[in-house]
């Protein structure tokens, strides 16, 4: 069976096993500049003057993307931009009376679409005011030139505005959700005391299996949308040995909210799935659930929702499930075994990482946005790129920074942001969606305590296992709990 347990903040990063190799062809994006040789190394100075456009220069976009995605590691995004400002200005001459107007109208085109990249893939950055501040000035200096330069810049600070607008509400929203679900995660075992028309049963809320993978995939691509590309590297961010004492991100700046809700909604589906067989009085009903999920696996895998699969594989592997063998005999099962197979971690997730591949293909050529759908199982892509920041160094002996590396993470991130944008095809069900953000979970000991319940240990010395278990991983009001739990009927 996979690995039981389920993920959390702290062990996202853990395991023993280095990503694997790429399998992209050719360099990879931001491997080099137009019409240049492969960069696998350079100073901070020079990869900044790689990124200022000039009147006859502008760098590729995947080496935009690459440099604005890892550059935070080593400097600051405002002070990287009022470097390059810095540099625009002088090598423009943007502070002199008057302007050279025809080759103000050859760079201007450029630094525009430069910053339009910057605030369209890394919106966030612009929360800080220095960095709109930044945007305005240096837009304000070429303007005088052409007067298509203020309508540009004022499409550029609305797109801009709303932007940061949607990212913030969906931010709210989604802190809200986690911090509700948290709130109302142990009052199941309350309920379970209450007559059974009162606690609701993820089977009387929706019975089909594809149209529950279908609500399951809108969470998904639901978290993905406000993932944005830093939080990767802001999620690993470490002090720059070469930048004095201080990291480039303060705890305040240093912001990864959107990935640990994600990490967190994981962990509630693992939950969600190992209460629902664990509730049912009825050896046939847990049964049933554990027929359910099975195939709403299957679906999840058949859309290409690989999150929601291992997320209801891993709960189902949760040892309260997993040690009830009356249970599972009752149950059909060989689709499981398959679904187990395909997510099995051997070799490094070597099957999982097939059929990555083929979804992602899929996707590539697909012609409608079901076929688009790609959605990895992040604990797995989180794991490679910590061990891709932790397997390389971020500067070479000799002070140059790393670039090589930073390829091959832009590479990984930019695949995510390609699956992330795709729209979710299926309609919502509100119902279905209320359910699985607020249904009550039981935490690990009411899984526990529901599972024993259900099925006893099988010989005196599993009891006294079992008792040793609750004895050494509980604290706290541990006896009103057992006894709740215990009352069901």
């Amino acid at each position: 069976m996979v690995s039981k347990g389920v993920l959390t903040c702290t062990d996202l990063a853990g395991g023993n096993s280095p990503p694997p190799p790429t399998t992209s062809e050719g360099p990879g994006p931001g491997a080099c500049l137009a019409d240049g040789p492969p960069i696998t190394s350079a100073s901070l100075d020079t990869l900044i003057q790689n990124l200022v456009p000039t009147a006859d220069y502008y760098p590729e976009k995947a080496y935009v993307f690459t440099f604005l995605l890892s550059a935070r590691l080593f400097i600051p995004p405002p002070e990287l931009l009022a470097r390059v400002c810095e540099l625009c200005i002088k090598q423009q001459q943007l502070d002199q009376s008057p302007l050279d107007t025809a080759k103000v109208r050859k760079f201007g085109p450029k630094i525009l679409q430069l910053l339009t990249e910057w605030t369209e893939t890394f919106p966030s950055d612009f929360r800080d005011e220095k960095m709109v501040g930044l945007l305005k000035d240096i837009i304000h200096r070429i303007a005088p030139c052409d007067e298509a330069y203020w309508k540009t810049l004022n499409q550029v600070l609305q797109k801009l505005t709303q932007r940061l607008a949607v990212m913030s509400q969906g931010e709210e929203s989604i802190v809200k959700v986690s911090l509700n679900a948290s709130s109302i995660s142990d009052k199941l075992v309350a309920f379970k005391t209450k007559p059974p028309p009162i606690q609701k049963d993820m089977l009387s809320i929706c019975n089909d299996p594809y149209t529950l993978a279908q609500q399951l995939t809108h969470v998904e691509l639901e978290h993905l949308s406000h993932i944005g590309p830093e939080e990767f590297v802001q999620a690993f961010v470490q002090k720059d040995p070469l930048d004095g004492t201080q990291p480039c991100f303060s705890d305040q700046k240093k912001k990864t909210t959107n990935l640990e809700a994600y990490v967190r909604w994981f962990n509630r589906l693992c939950y969600l799935v190992a209460t629902e067989i664990c509730m049912p009085a009825k050896k046939k009903q847990r049964a049933q659930v554990i027929e359910f999920f099975i195939d709403v696996a299957r679906e999840c895998f058949n859309i290409g929702n690989f999150n929601s699969l291992m997320a209801i594989i891993s709960g189902m592997n949760m040892s309260p499930v997993s040690r009830l063998k009356k249970t599972w005999g009752k149950a059909k099962t060989a689709k499981f075994f398959i679904l187990e197979h395909q997510m099995d971690p051997t070799g490094n997730f070597y099957n999982y990482r097939t059929a990555l591949r083929g979804a992602a293909h899929r996707s590539q050529t697909a012609n409608s946005n079901r076929e688009r759908i790609v959605i990895p199982f992040f604990s797995l892509l989180i794991k490679d790129i910590y061990f891709l920041n932790e397997g390389c160094a971020n500067r070479l002996p000799n002070g140059h920074v790393n670039f090589e590396k930073f390829v091959e993470l832009a590479r990984q991130v930019g695949e995510f942001m390609t699956w992330k944008q795709v729209e979710c095809p299926f309609e919502e069900d509100g119902g279905i969606l209320h359910y699985l953000h607020t249904a009550p979970i039981f935490s690990e000991d009411g899984l526990y305590l529901a599972s024993y319940e259900s099925e006893s240990p099988e010989n005196q010395t599993r009891q006294g296992q079992s008792s040793c278990h609750f004895r050494s991983s509980t604290s706290g009001p541990f006896p009103s709990v057992r006894s709740n739990v215990l009352g069901k009927t």
